[in-house]
């Protein structure tokens, strides 16, 4: 199988989005990787797919 890759754009909360830039420089981690990794356990492991439907309080505290 051929590894074809699709651009999207999505919308995403601005101060999770920052947190998770901060976070991506130090532990050498990217947006493409969460995606590719995150979709295939959402696929394949139920119990990663439950805690994600499950998962609603995305607010991030502040850390001034």
């Amino acid at each position: 199988m051929k590894n074809v890759q699709v651009l999207t754009s999505v919308k995403v909360n601005s101060a999770i989005w920052d947190e998770f830039r901060i976070s991506c420089v130090k532990y050498k981690f990217s947006l493409q990787k969460l995606a590719d990794r995150a979709m295939h356990l959402y696929l394949t492991d139920p119990e990663f797919r439950k805690k994600l439907h499950s998962h609603t309080n995305i607010d991030i505290e502040a850390t001034d």
